[in-house]
């Protein structure tokens, strides 16, 4: 193993005892401190955000489990340390890296987190660390969502949850590349902040007229794709509202329901429901593809992949962390500093 710095032999981590949420299931423990296998790279973190992937990861609605005890947190950003040997690994070794943990092992909500160097980007000089924590994630997944729609030939889209941070990036990022886009949100305060924005197309999805106000939208922005990050009701709702071939694209569920689909809609109107998963979208890219993605998309974390950060929380303070976030998600990250 290759060594950067004298490493402990213990760190502090929250590990994840249940299933059953954040409040019962987390537990702030002393640990050993993980050491690399041949290939990996040890990372020493020093920003990991709270996702909505990590809440339905530790209430067991993620489409991973983990043997437990484990350590929670899907990404992060911090130095590369140590390594356990290869090519990629001594090049990111002395680094600050965004890096992503493995379907397996423990994640970023720790002091030091071994994962792959493929599952690392090196960050540029002008990007900070707590810009890095946030890049595997929401800026990824925006930066993917947007490019599959362009691919496509879709000519506006219509998207739900746009007033959190992963709605506001696919905004910013769709008007950069002149695709209208209808948003849509659900309470009034999140339509203020939109139009603040200078969003041009904010709805509020519990407004009576929601549904005939979509639909006219639609029709008028010719919108043939929606990405919905709330599923349930929503997923048939949108799909109503678009034309004969369109799709919705489901990448969440923060209704924590299943998505509920009208089959005439899919015989007679010939649409499509899908998902999206990063994870499962990553290694379409390889290699040079993602770190290509990773330096592009970091030009632009300042602007159209900016993320808000509310609050900055130590380990031991997660739970009440977490739940100051869902009280006020559209108010920005937080994120957990070992």
């Amino acid at each position: 193993m290759t060594v950067k710095d004298d490493l402990p032999t213990t760190m502090r981590a929250l590990e994840l005892q249940n299933y059953q949420g954040w409040r019962s299931g987390l537990r702030l423990v002393e640990k050993p401190a993980p050491r690399t296998k041949p290939g990996q790279v040890l990372v020493k973190i020093a920003a990991a955000p709270v996702n909505p992937a990590d809440l339905a990861f530790v209430s067991g609605r993620y489409g991973v489990r983990r043997s437990l005890p484990t350590v929670p947190g899907w990404e992060g950003s911090g130095r590369v340390v140590a390594t356990g040997g290869g090519l990629m690994a001594r090049f990111l070794l002395g680094r600050r890296v965004a890096c992503a943990a493995g379907d397996g092992g423990d994640g970023t909500w720790a002091e030091y987190m071994a994962t792959s160097p493929l599952r690392c980007i090196p960050l540029r000089q002008q990007v900070t660390t707590e810009q890095g924590a946030t890049l595997l994630v929401n800026p990824l997944s925006a930066w993917a969502m947007v490019e599959l729609i362009r691919w496509e030939g879709h000519r506006a889209m219509v998207q739900t949850a746009a007033a959190g941070a992963l709605g506001r990036m696919l905004y910013r990022l769709s008007r950069r590349f002149g695709l209208p886009s209808i948003n849509i949100v659900r309470r009034p305060e999140q339509v203020e902040l939109l139009r603040s924005m200078g969003v041009e197309y904010v709805l509020n999805s519990q407004e009576p007229d929601f549904d005939e106000c979509l639909a006219q939208l639609c029709e008028q922005l010719k919108v043939t794709v929606a990405l919905d990050a709330v599923a349930g009701e929503m997923t048939n709702r949108l799909l109503q509202a678009m034309p004969r071939q369109a799709q919705v694209m489901v990448y969440g569920a923060l209704s924590n329901q299943p998505s509920q689909v009208n089959a005439g809609q899919l015989i007679f109107k010939q649409q499509r429901v899908r998902g999206f998963w990063l994870s499962a979208w990553k290694p379409r890219l390889g290699i040079l593809g993602m770190l290509y993605a990773g330096w592009q998309i970091q030009r632009l974390l300042g602007d159209e992949l900016k993320t808000e950060v509310q609050a900055r929380v130590p380990l031991a303070e997660a739970v009440q962390g977490i739940d100051s976030y869902l009280n006020d998600m559209t108010g920005g990250k937080i994120l957990l500093i070992p």
